[in-house]
C-alpha cells in the first residue's frame, strides 16, 4: 500500500488520511510531492492521482483519491483498527462532523492555512473566521459531552484525523478557544490532538 501526499508542513488534506493509515499499524510506502512548484507539482501528482490532487492511496491496481474516501476505504479494509466506533449513533455523528470539516469552514481554511513551519503568533482573524471557530468549538463540545472523550467519539477515530489540521491552525495563529465559547474541554482536546504519536511523527518529518 502506498500513500501519496503533499508537502507535509502545508498539506492538511494529506495529513488526515495519513493519520488514519498510520493508525491501522499496517506497513505502507509514502511518496511526498513538493507543492507550490509552479506547474511541476501538478505534473508529478498527475502520475499518481486521477484528480491531479493529493492525497491518493494506492492498493495494488486500485487508486483511491480524496481524503474522506481514503479514510472510509481504510476503515473498511482494516476493521480491527476501529477507525470508526462500533456504536452506530456515534459513528453517524462522527461521519457528520468529518463531512462538515471536509466541505465547510472555508473562511478558517482560507485565512489560516496549515503551516507547521510557522512559529505560533496571535493574529487578527475576520468575522467569518471567528464564526467558523465558534462553530468548531460548539461541535467539539457537543461530541465530547456525548462520548465522554478523550477524543470526539471516545476512542480516536477518523473524525479526529479530520480536525487535527484545525488544531494546528489554532496553535499557529494563536487562536484561544476560550475567546469563542470554550470552557476548557475543547482546548484540552485540541492539545490532545497535537500530542498523539501519529501527529508528532508527521510533524517531525515535516520539519526535518
Amino acid at each position: 500500500m502506498e500513500i501519496v501526499v503533499g508537502t507535509k508542513k502545508w498539506s492538511s488534506w494529506s495529513l488526515r488520511p495519513w493519520l488514519a493509515l498510520k493508525r491501522t499499524g499496517q506497513p505502507f510506502k509514502e511518496t511526498v510531492i513538493e507543492l507550490r512548484q509552479a506547474g511541476a507539482s501538478e505534473a508529478e501528482i498527475a502520475k499518481h492521482s486521477p484528480s491531479h490532487l493529493v492525497p491518493a492511496l494506492k492498493d495494488g491496481d486500485l487508486v483511491v483519491w480524496d481524503s474522506l474516501a481514503i479514510c472510509e476505504y481504510l476503515a473498511e479494509t482494516f476493521p480491527t483498527a476501529k477507525l470508526w466506533p462500533q456504536d452506530a449513533a456515534l459513528r453517524a455523528l462522527g461521519r457528520s462532523a468529518a463531512a462538515e470539516m471536509h466541505s465547510g469552514f472555508s473562511s478558517l481554511r482560507g485565512e489560516c492555512p496549515m503551516a507547521l513551519e510557522v512559529a505560533p503568533a496571535a493574529v487578527a482573524i475576520s468575522e467569518a473566521t471567528q464564526k467558523d471557530v465558534r462553530k468548531i468549538v460548539e461541535r467539539w463540545n457537543q461530541l465530547l459531552k456525548r462520548s465522554g472523550g478523550p477524543f470526539l467519539l471516545g476512542d480516536w477515530s477518523i473524525a479526529d484525523a479530520f480536525y487535527t489540521p484545525v488544531a494546528t491552525r489554532f496553535r499557529t495563529y494563536g487562536i484561544h478557544l476560550s475567546d469563542y465559547g470554550d470552557t476548557g474541554a475543547a482546548g484540552a482536546y485540541c492539545e490532545r490532538l497535537l500530542q498523539t504519536p501519529e501527529f508528532l511523527a508527521w510533524e517531525a518529518d515535516s520539519l526535518a
